[in-house]
């Protein structure tokens, strides 16, 4: 099971076909939406498929619910290690959970930023000059659900003042938290309402129109495929993030996929097999980037055939990847990040106090962990 985007499916299916030429295993890919995709329940694809695409925030509730095999297997110690030698930024280690590999990564991504390179001569640098374009109705940005949140973290990372990850502590300092809740706030009211309901997807759409008057998106999942000549009438172009602090383009919250095995396939020295194959480097700046993907793996994104066709977006967006900030992820982050994200939309739309955003936020991310049963079975490998 994969998500439902030519990035996310394609490069799959094609490097499938390969795998049964190689090995005579045939591997079939399902799909979902992206909404689905970031919410639905993990063990529930896990008891229905062998291989599952997923997002590190959610390795804390699955390996609780003991919905996967570990990937860090005996006997494959080499391989490991090449895996994690290759990582983009923490792609690797985020999916590294109580000790344990639970996924490798196929797809690197973080918060960059998207332009139009057919009618900006340069992207923002700054934030400020990000505010300018807006004024003139010229920028979009993703604020849907979870992409609200993952703004806030971003902005609070490149001010110096990263989230915290760990539920014992608060989130965010309640100054850095309203600083941040008051600049999204103030973009929003630059953009257009419909920003509410938009997903990058949506986003790098309305983007890559013919006609479109658009030409920033300072705040967005990069997506590769818009990126490549023909895809839609307009291409985009990604490079860092535009500053808000003084730091450079740190603190993105990282996105990305990783291939994982379940827990209750009844194949899974296959699907093992299948998940180092397309996560190595050779299969992915080949046939999984040719293919339409967006590697994970460090020997495509400097790949100058792989760069030259998408006009160097791994090139041009590898300092925000490396300077990416990990999500939390523990049993429950998953839950909170969609109660964070809702009470950032209501505060914005209803014009709440900074402070008691931030309050909210601090007491939800306290409150995430799942109660402990007392004599229940401890989670996790």
């Amino acid at each position: 099971m994969t998500w439902s985007h030519p990035r996310g499916y394609d490069p799959m299916v094609a490097c499938s076909s390969l795998w049964q030429q190689k090995t005579g295993v045939a591997i079939h890919w399902d799909k979902r939406s992206l909404q689905d995709f970031e919410s639905f329940p993990v063990e529930e694809l896990a008891r229905a498929y062998d291989l599952i695409v997923i997002d590190h925030p959610h390795v804390g509730q699955i390996t609780a619910e003991r919905c996967l095999a570990p990937l860090d297997v005996a006997g494959r110690e080499a391989e490991c290690a090449a895996l994690a030698s290759g990582s983009v930024g923490q792609s690797y280690p985020s999916y590294n959970w109580r000790g344990r590999q639970w996924a490798f990564p196929i797809d690197a991504a973080s918060q960059v930023q998207a332009w139009r390179p057919d009618a900006l001569d340069a992207p923002p640098a700054r934030w400020s000059e990000v505010l300018d374009f807006a004024r003139q109705g010229r920028v979009l940005l993703p604020l849907r659900p979870p992409h609200v949140l993952m703004v806030f973290y971003t902005l609070a990372g490149n001010l110096g003042h990263a989230c915290a990850t760990d539920p014992s502590l608060d989130l965010i300092d309640s100054e850095t938290g309203s600083e941040v809740f008051e600049k999204m706030r103030e973009i929003a009211a630059l953009v257009e309402p419909a920003c509410f309901e938009m997903d990058p997807i949506a986003v790098s759409e309305r983007m890559a129109e013919a006609d479109s008057k658009i030409v920033c998106a300072p705040l967005i999942y990069g997506y590769v495929s818009y990126a490549i000549a023909g895809f839609r009438a307009r291409r985009l172009a990604f490079t860092d993030i535009p500053v808000v602090g003084a730091n450079g383009p740190v603190g993105s919250a990282l996105g990305g996929t990783g291939i994982a095995v379940s827990g209750f396939s009844k194949a899974k020295d296959a699907a093992t097999d299948f998940a180092y194959w397309v996560a190595s480097g050779d299969v992915q700046r080949s046939a999984y980037a040719a293919a339409g993907g967006q590697p994970g793996h460090a020997a495509a994104w400097e790949d100058q055939t792989v760069n030259a066709a998408t006009a160097n977006f791994y090139h041009d967006t590898r300092a925000t990847l490396e300077g990416a900030w990990v999500r939390p992820r523990h049993d429950g982050y998953m839950a909170f990040q969609q109660a964070a994200s809702d009470r950032l939309l209501s505060g914005m739309t209803s014009g709440h106090k900074a402070s008691q955003v931030v309050a909210d936020l601090i007491s939800l991310f306290r409150e995430s962990p799942p109660a402990q049963v007392s004599g229940a079975a401890g989670g996790g490998a």
